[in-house]
Order: C-alpha cells, then sequence, then structure tokens
C-alpha cells in the first residue's frame, strides 16, 4: 500500500496551476489573483460629503445656534454651481462634490428650516467633519491586492472603484465527471433487478462546485471499453480535469482501468486509508484524470483526500487541504489495527468553551452515503485500536 502523503505528493507533482488569463469582473468571484492588482487613480478622487446635510464653513458655526444664508444645491453626479462665503451654505447630498469654500458638513438632522432662503445650524461644525477626503480609501499607485488573492465580493468592487472591467486571475478549473457501471441509472420509475440509481455523478458534481471549479456533467458509460474511451475523450477534449467513479479496483468488467491504461500514464493504488482504498490517478495528453472509488462514501474521501487539494492548486489556492483541529470525543472510537489510517465520519459540535466535540454520525459503511451526508468532519484515526470516549481525537473539518 501507499501512504496518503506520497499520493498526494505525486497527484500535486502534476497538477500545475493554470494559466492566467483576463476575465471580466462578473466572471472572476472566487478566482485567485494572478498578479499585483495596483490602483489607477484616487478613491475617493474628490472631497465629497458623508452626509446629507449643509456644507458650510466651520468657523461661521461657532456660537451655534447660527443663522446662515442658503446659496444653492450641490447633488451626487454634478459640479456645484456655487462657492460657500462668509455666512453662507450650501444644501448638499451624499456623495455630491464639496463645494468651494466649504470645509465641513453639517447633518441635516442638526439643523431647522429658518425662513426663505435660510437654515439654523443647531450645533457647532469643526472643520473637515463629514467629508470624505480624495485617496482616503485608495490612493493612485498603491497595490490593492497580492498575487494569489481569493478575489470575493468587496475585492470585485474595490477593482470596479479604480474603473478595472478585467481581472488577471488564474480561471477556474473545468472538471469533467464521469459514472461508470452497467448497473446505474438516472432515469425515474421502477428499478429493474440489479440497478442502482447513480449517486456519485451529482455528488462529485456538487463537490466540485463547492470547490469553486466548474463542474461539467460527461453522464455516465456503460461497462463498454468503446464507450469509456469516447467519454474519457470528451472530457479530454473540454476539460482541464477529469474525475471517473468505479472500476479502479481489480474486477473483471473495470473497464475503466483498460481505458485509462491505454490512453494515459497512470498509477494505479491502494491507499493506506479507509474508506477509498483503491485510487487511480495519472494523465491523459496533460489532463490530469483521478479514478475515484465506486463506493459512494470512498468516492467522497477520496475527493477530499485527493482531488480536492490538487484541483485547488490548479487554481492557485494557497490554501489546499480542509483544516484539521483537535477535537473530544463523546464517545469511543474504536477501530481495529490493519496498516490503514481510518477517517470516521462525525458530527462536529462546539460547547461553550469553544471546543469540538464529535460523535459518529452513523453506519461506517463505504456504502452508507446518508451517514456521510449527515457529517461535517471526519475524525482521523492513525493505525491502532483507535480512541475512548472523552480523548482527543484528530479531526477534518468538511464544512
Amino acid at each position: 500500500m501507499i501512504s496518503i502523503e506520497e499520493a498526494r505528493k505525486v497527484i500535486l507533482d502534476c497538477c500545475p496551476v493554470l494559466p492566467s488569463r483576463e476575465l471580466p469582473l462578473g466572471e472572476a468571484l472566487g478566482c485567485v489573483t494572478a498578479g499585483v492588482s495596483v490602483a489607477g487613480h484616487d478613491v475617493p478622487s474628490f472631497a465629497n460629503s458623508a452626509m446629507d446635510g449643509f456644507a458650510v464653513r466651520a468657523a461661521d458655526t461657532a456660537g451655534a445656534p447660527v443663522t446662515l444664508e442658503v446659496v444653492g444645491t450641490a447633488a451626487a453626479g454634478s459640479a456645484p454651481g456655487v462657492e460657500v462665503g462668509p455666512g453662507q451654505a450650501v444644501r448638499i447630498m451624499t456623495g455630491a462634490i464639496l463645494p468651494v469654500g466649504a470645509d465641513a458638513i453639517v447633518m441635516v438632522e442638526r439643523t431647522a428650516p429658518a425662513g426663505a432662503g435660510s437654515v439654523r445650524i443647531e450645533a457647532a461644525a469643526a472643520a473637515g467633519d463629514h467629508v470624505r477626503h480624495p485617496g482616503e480609501d485608495i490612493t493612485a499607485g498603491q497595490t490593492l491586492f497580492e498575487a494569489g488573492t481569493e478575489l470575493g465580493p468587496g475585492h470585485l468592487g474595490v477593482l470596479a472603484s479604480v474603473g478595472a472591467q478585467t481581472a488577471h486571475v488564474v480561471p477556474k478549473a473545468r472538471v469533467g465527471v464521469l459514472s461508470t457501471g452497467d448497473e446505474l441509472t438516472s432515469a425515474p420509475g421502477d428499478l429493474r433487478p440489479g440497478q442502482i440509481r447513480d449517486s456519485n455523478r451529482p455528488t462529485l458534481l456538487a463537490l466540485v462546485a463547492r470547490a469553486g471549479c466548474v463542474p461539467v456533467d460527461l453522464g455516465s458509460a456503460p461497462d463498454d471499453e468503446a464507450a469509456i474511451t469516447a467519454a474519457i475523450e470528451r472530457g479530454v477534449a473540454q476539460c482541464d480535469a477529469i474525475l471517473t467513479s468505479g472500476g479502479v479496483s481489480v474486477g473483471d468488467f473495470d473497464y475503466v482501468k483498460v481505458v485509462l491504461d491505454r490512453l494515459g500514464d497512470m498509477h494505479w493504488w491502494q491507499v493506506a486509508v479507509k474508506p477509498a482504498k483503491p485510487l487511480a490517478f495519472g494523465t491523459v495528453r496533460g489532463t490530469p484524470v483521478f479514478g475515484l472509488p465506486g463506493n459512494p462514501v470512498s468516492s467522497m474521501v477520496s475527493f477530499e483526500l485527493f482531488a480536492r487539494p490538487a484541483l485547488r492548486q490548479m487554481m492557485g489556492q494557497r490554501e489546499l487541504f480542509r483544516p484539521e483541529l483537535p477535537a473530544v470525543a463523546d464517545e469511543a472510537l474504536r477501530r481495529h489495527p490493519d496498516g490503514k489510517v481510518h477517517f470516521v465520519r462525525v458530527v462536529a459540535t462546539t460547547d461553550g468553551e469553544g471546543r469540538i466535540h464529535v460523535r459518529r454520525s452513523g453506519g461506517q459503511g463505504s456504502h452508507l452515503l446518508r451517514a456521510m451526508a449527515l457529517a461535517n468532519a471526519l475524525a482521523v484515526l492513525p493505525d491502532g485500536a483507535g480512541v475512548e470516549a472523552n480523548a482527543t481525537v484528530k479531526v477534518m473539518l468538511l464544512t
């Protein structure tokens, strides 16, 4: 058997970062920057009001309450047509340019009408009150984001604020998902004898999407060499990576192995883990291909341990692996020594002191998908007898 670390090293060495490109901001959410982002101008680019109210000379409000002459209105989006002189004020809206002569804003809540053309200022202002200054948020030439930054909604807003139309990023990986097996069906209605519904494909497509990739549904192929070949060829033509499920063990009908051995440079491993022991990995014309086990839980665990880190690396992400933290086992998590690391499906909660507690989410068979669905973590049990109740156990958080 091969260890988790050995398998990961081979995989990560074969999954380089995708070539960067310019993407419209609307398509760059979740992508990682491929270079430094620099501001082309100040934000704000002009002094403006942070409040609806009146632009004034602060010195004229000393000894408030005072009455000032209103000589005009400044609206957002247009240049003010008047200046503020001694004893004067300009009605101003949030975001409007600060008129020449004014050095402060009095919010409307601290004013009152004082007859035609006048306003009563009820609280003295200090110079700079409620004024947004040029470059207060961003200055021209400032580094906005370093290379390797994952772009969230706020990042995209910052780029838009300096006039960027595109972002130089590593694109999201397009990942094809293929299920194989004569027994699989996605059709509604009653199952024929021996049939099962294809749960792996929708599960893996969802895992791919949650990892930040673009899922590509390659459908389901029967245990037929020609059909599997056609599906793999289709995936290589349009995807950055491919996931298959089923057909990677040692059965007589494991045609995925036959096809991938013919098309690519593959490794066929028995990894020292439970579940997810059988794993295939290699490349077909430079495209990474992950042959995941057919059992649904094994397929999901294998994705988390091996495919997800590689896909994140391809997209330029810095954090490749799920976080692993110590937790308290609220029940005994026992196992038998077998030379493997066991990943136990658990539900993790926190107590009032912030400690993580875990207990099994259900049965641990590799076919018991509901228990995997209920789990939000995997308890990591090294080879041995497991842990007793109230002992510390390492957990890999899945959410």
